[in-house]
């Protein structure tokens, strides 16, 4: 309330200069009941950071604009919203592979025009910029279904590959969520033909088509439990506890990061960090060990440590 009280001064005096009528400190002063020296450091904010094309007329002792065609913001942004927004908008762009979709492509100008406001002289990709290893854009003639049938309630129906079994399905389901992991998008939905609940990757997906048919999401589904449920994308009831060993030189690096809301750190003598936390497939948790090569040992379980042996072998057959 305190930051729309104080830009009503600035739209105060913004609409005084055009009038013509020369406001100063002193006239803002008593309009709005401010110290002369709070009024001056409004007028020094709207020329500093408002950019507004403002001078004092010695004549007139009053300020005007030397830009008639100026136009003041409609919104003025904190450091922390304009964060946010600039992140908002790489995440919009970037996330669709820099093919968005009419929609998203009208937010994206709506974004930008309001940034411009603010970082006028520098563009977005100068300021920020976000990068995705590995990232799965989703087409557009499956997301906007997808997503169409998440809001409505409504039945889906698609064609889906799946890597595994090499083979095409006809899947319908009922749309629960959508979600992007690690740059790739993933519906949550419960399939008809499979009856469970399932993830499907909407790159995978193709000649997707909402249907007339709506669903109601079961009362005891709770996507943000179900997000929580275990490590990774793999969800579901925990099957296992995983616990992981790091050694002291990983350990710096792994303090402090959030594997899974239930995890738990132990702290060696030697330095070494061991990680303990759920997890529902085996699937996801084996590339991120693999990928920390010699400075994770997996302590347990030991159907897991056989899969990492085993996938060691392979590797070292390889060089």
């Amino acid at each position: 309330m305190g930051r729309r009280i104080i830009y009503e001064r600035y739209v105060w005096f913004d609409a005084e200069m055009r009038r013509s009528s020369y406001p100063n400190a002193s006239a803002l002063a008593n309009e709005f009941e401010l110290s002369v020296k709070t009024a001056q450091r409004d007028i020094e904010f709207m020329r500093s950071r408002l950019n507004c094309p403002l001078v004092y007329d010695q004549s007139r002792k009053g300020y005007c604009y030397t830009d008639g065609a100026f136009n003041l913001p409609l919104t003025y942004l904190s450091s922390e919203e304009l964060t946010a927004l600039l992140f908002a908008q790489k995440v919009l762009h970037d996330l669709s592979g820099g093919h968005a979709g009419d929609e998203i492509a009208s937010i994206l100008q709506k974004i930008t025009s309001i940034l411009q406001q603010h970082v006028p002289d520098r563009s977005v990709e100068e300021v920020v910029s976000l990068q995705l290893i590995g990232n799965t854009p989703a087409p557009q003639a499956c997301f906007t279904p997808s997503l169409e049938a998440c809001l409505k309630k409504r039945c889906l129906a698609f064609s889906y590959y799946s890597p595994a079994s090499d083979k095409e399905t006809a899947r319908t389901v009922d749309p629960y969520h959508l979600v992007n992991y690690m740059g790739t998008w993933h519906l949550i939905a419960w399939c008809h033909e499979r009856e469970g609940l399932r993830d499907f990757v909407l790159a995978r997906m193709k000649d997707t088509r909402v249907l007339d048919e709506t669903f109601c999401i079961p009362k005891n589904f709770d996507i943000q439990k179900h997000m929580q449920s275990a490590f990774g994308i793999f969800k579901g009831k925990p099957k296992d506890i995983v616990t992981l060993r790091f050694s002291p030189w990983k350990s710096c690096w792994i303090k402090g990061q959030v594997w899974h809301k239930d995890q738990k750190e132990k702290h060696l003598k030697d330095g070494s960090l061991e990680l303990t936390f759920p997890v529902s497939s085996f699937a996801e948790i084996v590339m991120v060990v693999l990928s920390h090569g010699s400075d994770v040992e997996v302590i347990k379980p030991k159907a897991l440590r056989t899969l990492i042996k085993e996938e060691a072998k392979r590797i070292a057959h390889l060089y």
